[in-house]
């Protein structure tokens, strides 16, 4: 970068943003692509527990990566669609019929999303009050910032976790797996073992303990744009299930509440003059990412189309989320059964409440469904 008389400017303190922990900040859509995509410089493996595949790189992680990318293949997911639009009519149908408003957060994303990771896994319903239950307290202690917290959390997930598998481990019969879960703990690796309890407790993790949260953030933004924008109804209940998928994506990057991950720097280097040392942790911002005015000209615009190849919602690289395909489905489903069952508008006598960091979206919307 050079200013008006040629020269290139000192790189001052302020140009390199660190965040309250003092870990670089990277934030332009070029840079977080560059460290997405090279592992070998950026590590993913900044966490002290097994995190698989996301805190692996190199070998390790392509092994994992090809026990795990063939469940969400489109083959896969197909004959989960029919079951997942059933139930979002039917908890939707619920709703409305019963609450004069009802929050998109939590009584719709978060309902809906465990009940969709349930039927995808073949988990009992007897979970549901449990499950939810934890994506609330999970939400509450990924916002306190308390270690003390989220480490409780993590821990009573696992043991979720763990009391399900023993369940299925009784009766499984490998030869002819009865869910997804069955076929996860069927699974061979290379040396033809099968997965241990501590990583079948990861992968299970990384789907489900990430993904409740998650979509039911992904609900309350998407449902709120909807809400907002009542002119663009109609186009979207007449798109293509992959015109609807680019539109879901596009106001996901409007309003990411996929906020940060983090790397660690495996050597010395600099980002945009900023130096970056070799074991520091640094933190990859998707959210500014994906409004950079350098890649995307008028960020606030609305362009499925034209925004679709810098989008990066879902990550960039080789740790893009495996399950972006399971989660497109859920949304793409349920989007299409709540136009179904009619117009969609703020509740305007509660105002929404944002979510706080170091997640985005919202906490709390309050909406309404007029029927058609």
């Amino acid at each position: 970068m050079k200013n008006k008389g040629g020269l290139v400017p000192q790189v001052t303190e302020a140009m390199c943003p660190r965040d309250s922990a003092g870990r670089p900040i990277i934030s332009g859509h070029a840079d977080v692509v560059m460290a997405a995509t090279n592992p070998t410089l950026f590590s993913n493996a900044v966490s002290n527990h097994l995190q698989i595949p996301n805190g692996l790189d190199g070998i390790e992680h392509r092994a994992f990566r090809g026990i795990i990318d063939p469940f969400f293949t489109a083959e896969k997911l197909a004959p989960l669609a029919s079951g997942l639009e059933d139930l979002a009519t039917e908890l939707l149908n619920g709703l409305v019929q019963t609450q004069d408003s009802f929050d998109a957060v939590s009584d719709l994303g978060a309902r809906y999303s465990v009940r969709a990771q349930s039927l995808w896994l073949g988990w009992s319903p007897a979970y549901e009050d449990e499950l939810l239950q934890w994506v609330e307290d999970n939400r509450a202690a990924t916002r306190s910032g308390d270690r003390s917290q989220t480490a409780e959390v993590a821990e009573r997930f696992d043991q979720i976790i763990h009391a399900l598998l023993d369940e299925r481990r009784v009766n499984v019969t490998p030869e002819a797996p009865r869910d997804v879960t069955e076929e996860l703990m069927s699974v061979q690796t290379a040396d033809g073992k099968t997965l241990t309890d501590e990583q079948l407790v990861s992968i299970l993790r990384n789907w489900t303990g990430g993904d409740l949260s998650s979509v039911a953030l992904c609900v309350g933004v998407v449902v709120h744009w909807l809400a907002t924008h009542p002119a663009h109804r109609d186009h979207i209940i007449a798109a293509s299930d992959e015109q609807l998928d680019r539109i879901i994506d596009e106001i996901l990057r409007l309003d990411d509440p996929f906020v940060s991950n983090r790397r660690i720097a495996t050597r010395e280097t600099e980002v945009n003059g900023c130096p970056v040392h070799q074991g520091e942790q640094v933190v990859l911002d998707w959210r500014r990412a994906n409004r950079d005015s350098e890649v995307i000209t008028d960020e606030a615009s609305f362009d499925p189309d034209g925004h679709a190849a810098a989008n990066l919602v879902y990550g960039n690289g080789p740790h893009v989320c495996p399950g972006r395909p399971l989660a497109t489905l859920e949304l793409r489903v349920l989007v299409r059964a709540l136009l179904n069952v009619g117009h969609v508008s703020l509740d305007e006598s509660e105002s929404p409440v944002r979510e706080e960091a170091p997640v985005a979206g919202y906490r709390s919307l309050k909406v309404r469904v007029t029927q058609i």
